[in-house]
């Protein structure tokens, strides 16, 4: 896991300038973009748990893969660690919306830790599929990529029975005892073109391959590629907002390219955006990860309105209304009543 930032000095950088170019200059904002219902669970997880329990709160990795998220929580009390081992015994500890492994929920259960689970619903189901084609014996055909800590939890599931396919190629390699009892799952952030091509594949090669009751690529991270897959068809340049390490972030960029951006970039922050991937373009198209806040957008936006880019138009191909409740321990005030927020609504 790349080391965890700590709050970033202000940037200082030039303006963008207005430059000519042939067409009229604007932008294409994907819809959906930014914060899914499982971020925004786990988002606002850390911070009842802050004000419920006072700082500091321990949170297990990065709640979600975003530099400003973390460094925004770091500033209001939460302390990240690797692994739980580094927390003292008896404090409060939220495990992040990636999911973890029993192994983890039981050396917290060692260290007396008050453990708060904020993983994502999405990714708690693949959990459970895990444990239950396990428990038939089934060999578990794992795509997604190793050493992410969503993959490091459902393999966490089942050990004995996963293998992860990293990549379509690795699908032509990977082996497994009985060709009759294979099944394969996914992990919820990944290029649904790429995990369809790494299961035919599969199937290809064990065609009694089974799949998943139910899709395991999240319904976030499908919107937002659908998205960008249709502004990248008008797009000379497309910028993603969003985190190195977010998955579902690089995997924009890529679909960007592949669907027809000129180019494409991803920036934490809006004073990343460099001049010269303006140069020639007369289409901007914008879009951000799944755990990426608006306000990141709207700063980015800004930006390319010093730059001529001021006439925004939206593109949108989906609505999303989905809520998931707060972890149970989150769903009362200190006065035993309902919270307002235990469906973890926030202002986007």
């Amino acid at each position: 896991m790349p080391q965890i930032p700590r709050r970033r000095p202000t940037a200082v950088r030039e303006p963008l300038q207005d430059r000519p170019v042939d067409g009229r200059k604007r932008v294409l904002l994907a819809a959906p973009r930014g914060y899914c219902a499982g971020v925004d669970r786990a988002v606002v997880a850390v911070e009842k748990a802050l004000q419920r329990y006072g700082a500091p709160v321990y949170v297990r990795k990065q709640i979600v893969h975003n530099i400003h998220v973390v460094t925004e929580l770091e500033a209001q009390g939460a302390i990240f660690v690797d692994e739980v081992d580094e927390i003292p015994e008896g404090s409060h500890v939220v495990f992040s919306a990636h999911g973890v492994s029993p192994m983890v929920v039981s050396a917290a259960e060692d260290r007396h830790l008050h453990a708060i689970d904020a993983t994502c619903p999405l990714v708690t189901k693949v959990h459970r599929e895990a444990v239950r084609f396990a428990r038939d014996d089934f060999e578990i055909l794992l795509i997604g990529h190793d050493g992410h800590e969503e993959v490091e939890g459902t393999a966490g599931e089942a050990p004995d029975h996963v293998t992860v396919v990293n990549s379509p190629a690795e699908a032509d390699t990977v082996e497994v005892r009985d060709p009759s009892k294979v099944v394969w799952l996914s992990q919820t952030t990944l290029s649904v073109d790429e995990t369809m091509e790494t299961v035919n594949r599969l199937r290809t090669r064990f065609p009694e391959l089974q799949d998943p009751p139910s899709d395991d690529i999240c319904y976030a991270t499908q919107n937002r590629q659908v998205a960008i897959k249709k502004v990248a068809a008008d797009a000379d340049l497309v910028i993603v907002v969003g985190s190195a390490n977010s998955s579902n972030s690089v995997r924009l960029v890529e679909v960007a390219r592949e669907y027809g951006a000129k180019a494409a970039y991803r920036v934490d922050y809006a004073d990343e955006v460099q001049q010269e991937w303006l140069d020639g373009v007369a289409t901007v198209g914008v879009t951000s990860g799944a755990s990426v806040p608006e306000v990141l957008v709207q700063e980015v936006l800004q930006v390319l309105a010093e730059a001529g880019y001021g006439d925004v138009e939206e593109v949108r191909t989906a609505e999303e209304d989905l809520m998931f409740s707060l972890p149970k321990e989150l769903r009362q005030d200190i006065s035993g009543q309902r919270d307002e927020r235990a469906l973890g609504g926030r202002s986007r």
